[in-house]
């Protein structure tokens, strides 16, 4: 039945990530981001989208979303949903859009698969171990250079082809705060605080890569 209290439409938006709000500790579920007129918006993540994410989305980030708006006539509140969203060609010029609503979860795996394979050919194509790094995003660990690690994380995996197995997420408060940056390394879960980013390819290696 037609749902005459509901407005339904698309939607697009640019604008700069101030804070992401977490589910159950760990589980990314939406974004604030401030538009170009300084407007305040809460963006929800389709499901699709917060599992295939493998960037870190840190606060100061420019991003682009689009997706899906509803519009309830009897209050006027509005809701966004994301399907897709990809980075500001300032921030990155290369990165690729993540679709989710017209391309099913499979192919956007395969699509990681084949990239990973792909950047694998120009190193040594050493074996690879599949896992997920968490990356504290509260503001003591980002004030003690988490967005930095937050690089280095993603360069180190790129250079040896593990964008694909290896996932990178960002996550709530680890309880390490005056130790920052904190990541955890899954699924051993190792911890490491106080991680600098020169110390990242180390660690990538010892933990992600068969020797």
């Amino acid at each position: 039945m037609y749902n005459s209290c509901k407005q339904v439409s698309e939607f697009s938006l640019e604008g700069e990530i101030l804070s992401q709000i977490f589910e159950d500790g760990d589980k990314l579920k939406y974004l604030r981001i401030s538009g170009d007129r300084g407007i305040e918006y809460l963006v929800k993540l389709c499901k699709e989208l917060r599992t295939s994410l493998s960037l870190v989305l840190t606060p100061g980030l420019r991003v682009k979303v689009a997706g899906e708006k509803q519009h309830n006539l009897k209050n006027g509140k509005i809701k966004l949903k994301a399907y897709s969203l990809k980075l500001s060609e300032s921030e990155n010029p290369a990165q690729p859009q993540v679709d989710t609503k017209n391309t099913p979860v499979a192919t956007l795996t395969c699509d990681r698969e084949i990239h990973s394979r792909t950047a694998s050919q120009t190193a040594e194509n050493p074996a690879k171990i599949k896992g997920k790094i968490l990356v504290c995003q509260k503001s003591d660990c980002q004030k003690r250079g988490g967005a930095a690690v937050c690089k280095a994380l993603e360069n180190a995996l790129n250079s040896r082809g593990l964008a694909g197995p290896v996932t990178v997420q960002g996550t709530g408060c680890l309880k390490q705060c005056k130790a920052g940056p904190n990541i955890v390394l899954m699924p051993d879960k190792t911890r490491y605080s106080r991680i600098k980013p020169a110390e990242i390819p180390a660690l990538i290696d010892k933990h992600f890569v068969v020797k």
